[in-house]
């Protein structure tokens, strides 16, 4: 299965309804190393019309690099088989 890494979406809407997204801040003991937090984030409409939007951490503020935290979540979105992966602007998704 392919994993799509994304630039997140300017809101807090996205079109898939099951995707794992990051989300970076700088270490303020060391600028090389940023504190990232990973989800995995599912958005489901149920038969009486509740929407639901469950949002599980997997990962609260670890200290890493930028592209320890890409390969991480992408990591984990191919084995629980998940299509997309967003990242903030501050991890750059690889080219």
């Amino acid at each position: 299965m392919e994993v799509r890494v994304l630039s997140a979406p300017p809101s807090s809407a996205c079109p898939e309804r099951d995707y794992i997204r990051i989300h970076t801040d700088t270490d303020p003991l060391d600028d090389t190393t940023v504190l990232a937090t990973i989800e995995r984030i599912t958005d489901k409409t149920r038969a009486d019309a509740t929407h639901v939007k469950r949002v599980k951490t997997l990962v609260t503020r670890l200290r890493m690099t930028a592209h320890a935290a890409l390969e991480l979540a992408t990591s984990y979105a191919h084995w629980k088989k998940v299509p997309v992966v967003y990242a903030d602007s501050s991890v750059a998704p690889p080219r």
